[in-house]
């Protein structure tokens, strides 16, 4: 859990804020009118949560990717080829 602190407080006591976030390990959150308004964290935080959102986006990219392949059509001659007797049309093809 963080400690919150208004921000006309904060600015009085920003010395000691950084040093409890960058020695004692706490993650501050600044609020005004009681509402989360910024948070101090240590840079080694800030480094995780950086390659967290760096790994959810390439994560991302992979699903969009395989989403986007989509089907493929065999080459003629290739359901002989491997007995398949019957056809079904994917999204986009015809049943002809």
């Amino acid at each position: 859990m963080a400690y919150e602190i208004p921000v006309t407080q904060a600015r009085a006591e920003l010395a000691d804020l950084i040093n409890r976030v960058v020695y004692g390990g706490e993650r501050v959150v600044v609020t005004r009118h009681g509402k989360p308004l910024v948070a101090l964290v240590s840079a080694a935080d800030l480094e995780r949560l950086e390659r967290l959102d760096a790994e959810e986006a390439a994560e991302g990219q992979v699903i969009s990717s395989v989403s986007s392949i989509g089907s493929t059509v065999s080459a003629p001659g290739e359901r002989q080829r491997f007995g398949i007797a019957a056809h079904h049309p994917g999204q986009g093809e015809s049943g002809a």
